[in-house]
């Protein structure tokens, strides 16, 4: 069984902290840069602008420890347990972005709206087909 998880890029975006991101996209998001590692470059093939896209990241500045929170991060909630929250902190840190693409120029997609901070590991894209 190989259990290795392979980056296939990053985020390139004006947001730069977990501070300013906001909790998801549609809740004030920004047009950023999906940037493709060359050797994924085929993968891309059928991916057009207008196509909605579901991102799937890894958090990387996530607390892996943390199994409970405050939902939406505020204290006057009960904590809840992670799994029944959106919280990027969490065991295995995926994060779920769907977006819609703007631009593709080469190996980099532009697409909207999106919450990542800076320099986010890709891990894969799907269609998102509904």
């Amino acid at each position: 069984m190989n259990t290795t998880l392979k980056i296939i890029g990053n985020i390139s975006s004006t947001i730069k902290t977990r501070k300013d991101a906001p909790k998801q996209g549609n809740e004030g998001g920004v047009e950023a840069v999906v940037e493709i590692n060359e050797e994924y470059r085929e993968s891309m093939d059928g991916l057009n602008v207008g196509n909605e896209i579901l991102l799937f990241t890894w958090l990387h500045e996530a607390d892996r420890n943390c199994q409970k929170v405050h939902p939406r991060g505020k204290e006057s909630r009960p904590k809840r347990g992670v799994f029944s929250t959106r919280s990027p902190d969490r065991p295995n840190p995926i994060g779920l972005h769907p977006v819609t693409i703007t631009e593709i120029n080469g190996c980099k997609i532009k697409v909207r709206p999106m919450e990542a901070i800076d320099g986010t590991p890709l891990v894969d894209i799907k269609i998102n087909q509904r």
